[in-house]
């Protein structure tokens, strides 16, 4: 695997550890009752947790700290985080830790495939950090992972979700020649936000990462997410929805930002469970195949019935 030099990484972090003093320290908006979530540790939890310590496999339902945990994970489903857990990037919203990663682990993808028949999945999600460190940005590690998946089961469905790969079209292509099911590219967050919420990345850089996707391969649906609550108004989200549609998105997921620790954005807004359900039906207008909208969805959850849901369109 080749990665960029010292020299060139240590740019990339310097420009990447963007200071944080510039966030407004602003008392925290009290969290409202629909986002308590209840810790379930029985069962399918414990087991899954016991699979992914004996592959020595990442999640990011544990390193994103996602409310949905225990939820997925005593259903026996979870998100893969391949190419380590230390992030190139330092996005304001992203609990992931920030650094130097670790050089690239080569047997990480037949362990995940492992991992996949273990958990008996049908549906298995694979993200990564940001590797902006690596020339390909870690595409070809998402390659082999998806073959070592499809080569342990016919069965399981592969849905990647891939950083931007500061706009490569050949390591794009790279991930799509792999055919995954679904090809996932978050844009976080609107237009005007996106330099201020997210690291490195940006916003019609992403645009056309999907466009090109679903241009390389048009079988195969492509996918992003919104988060609310870092300070957009209402407007600006049906203009990303529109704007997600313009280049062929079929599947959205929309939710509540939750501030991760005190470092972080502060939450502006917490949204209501009726304003989720109106940009539900804004989606559905707007011609998704499937609009997931709640106050605890995350880009991946209840990703096998989003697959499902975009198939019978």
């Amino acid at each position: 695997m080749k990665v960029l030099d010292d020299k060139t990484f240590d740019g990339i972090q310097s420009d990447e550890n963007i200071a944080t003093s510039d966030i407004p320290v602003n008392r925290p908006l009290r969290r409202p009752e629909w986002l308590k979530v209840r810790l379930k540790t029985e069962g399918g939890f414990q087991d899954l947790k016991g699979i992914l310590r004996g592959e020595g496999l990442h999640t990011v339902c544990e390193e994103a700290k996602c409310p949905n945990l225990y939820e997925c994970w005593a259903h026996r489903t979870a998100t893969f985080m391949i190419l380590g857990n230390v992030c190139t990037r330092a996005c304001r919203f992203c609990a992931v830790t920030p650094g130097k990663p670790s050089d690239v682990d080569l047997l990480e993808p037949q362990r995940v495939a492992d991992a996949v028949i273990k958990m008996q999945l049908r549906h298995a999600v694979v993200t990564a950090v940001a590797r902006d460190d690596l020339l390909d940005g870690g595409a070809s590690v998402f390659a082999a992972t998806i073959d070592a998946i499809r080569r342990a089961s016919l069965e399981c469905k592969v849905e990647v979700l891939i950083p931007d790969f500061m706009g490569d079209r050949d390591a794009l292509e790279v991930v799509m020649n792999a055919n995954p099911d679904i090809l996932n590219h978050n844009v976080e967050t609107v237009r005007r936000l996106s330099d201020r919420v997210r690291s490195k990345a940006k916003y019609d850089r992403s645009l056309e990462l999907l466009s090109r996707a679903l241009a390389m391969k048009p079988d195969i649906p492509t996918k992003s997410s919104i988060m609310l609550g870092v300070g957009e108004t209402w407007e600006e989200i049906l203009e990303t929805m529109n704007d997600l549609r313009a280049v062929g998105v079929s599947i959205i997921t929309i939710g509540q930002y939750l501030q991760p620790t005190r470092r972080h954005l502060p939450v502006s807004k917490y949204y209501t469970p009726d304003e989720f359900s109106a940009l539900r039906k804004e989606g559905k207008a707007r011609g998704f195949k499937h609009v997931e909208s709640g106050p605890l969805v995350r880009s991946s959850y209840h990703a096998h019935e989003q697959a499902q849901g975009a198939a019978r369109g």
